[in-house]
């Protein structure tokens, strides 16, 4: 008599029994936000750009994990195009993206596009015009020997002159009694200065006595490539606001070179600038 045949049961995950149109996504309770709406964005490389907070809120029962992918124009420059995170129930999480767009940008609408499986948002984007600047030196390229981590290179250059507000603006290098120290500004063509202010930390935790520069030079170049000229010197400043004035000059680049500090330690630059008034 042939023998009964046996029965064998495969541990197959669950989604594999279930028919694909009945398995929920994990991120169907996900809703997508973003502020503020439109972003304004300005063509130059140092000028403040234009700062977006993504969020996330889990409105379903469950935590869950989600994926934000992040996408613009082309001519936007994004600091993340993933924004990934652990939500719990009924929370709002949150992460920043920067977006900025190149020099000579032409003034114009774009969008970032923002999605989750197929849930999707547009976030307006509008280029401007570059501003008229008193100041030739605000949103210019900024140079430096060096860049303490925690600082960002351009912020010498970006229009906040707030000493209480240090950290999140603001310059110093990253080398610990090492001078000299330089910071400046390359220009995209010659511009005529006649005055360069220097405003260097002075704030009630931070007095520029204490914390501030206190011997450096202030110098110009009149051509790409060309020697440097110096046209103030400063020692033993306890100050936080210097003015220098000169015979008007064409100039391609300014900086500031440090060869001490109050402490020593640090060169901390608030803010250059330079007029032709």
């Amino acid at each position: 008599m042939p023998r009964p045949r046996s029965t064998v049961l495969l541990a197959l995950p669950l989604a594999l029994l279930v028919p694909a149109a009945a398995v929920a996504s994990s991120n169907d309770h996900v809703e997508i936000s973003a502020t503020p709406q439109p972003v304004e964005v300005v063509p130059l490389p140092c000028f403040p750009s234009g700062k977006l907070t993504l969020g996330m809120t889990n409105t379903g029962r469950k935590p869950t994990i989600a994926d934000m992918h992040v996408s613009g124009d082309l001519a936007l420059t994004l600091s993340r195009h993933q924004f990934s995170s652990y939500l719990p129930v009924g929370q709002l999480v949150k992460a920043p993206l920067e977006i900025t767009v190149p020099r000579g940008t032409a003034p114009a609408n774009h969008t970032v596009d923002l999605s989750i499986d197929r849930d999707h948002l547009k976030v307006p984007v509008v280029v401007q015009p570059v501003p008229v600047r008193d100041n030739v030196l605000l949103g210019e390229q900024a140079v430096a020997s060096s860049t303490n981590g925690d600082m960002k290179l351009c912020g010498g250059v970006d229009g906040n002159t707030d000493s209480e507000q240090w950290g999140a603006s603001g310059w110093h290098d990253a080398t610990k009694g090492v001078f000299p120290d330089t910071y400046g500004v390359d220009l995209v063509q010659p511009t005529t200065i006649r005055r360069i202010v220097l405003q260097t930390l002075d704030s009630r935790r931070y007095p520029a006595a204490v914390m501030g520069l206190r011997d450096f030079d202030v110098q110009v170049r009149a051509t790409q490539g060309g020697p440097w000229t110096t046209v103030q010197e400063f020692r033993g400043n306890t100050t936080g606001r210097l003015t220098v004035t000169f015979e008007p000059m064409a100039v391609v680049a300014v900086q500031v070179v440090v060869h001490d500090s109050n402490d020593h330690g640090y060169s901390r630059i608030i803010e250059l600038e330079a007029y032709d008034n």
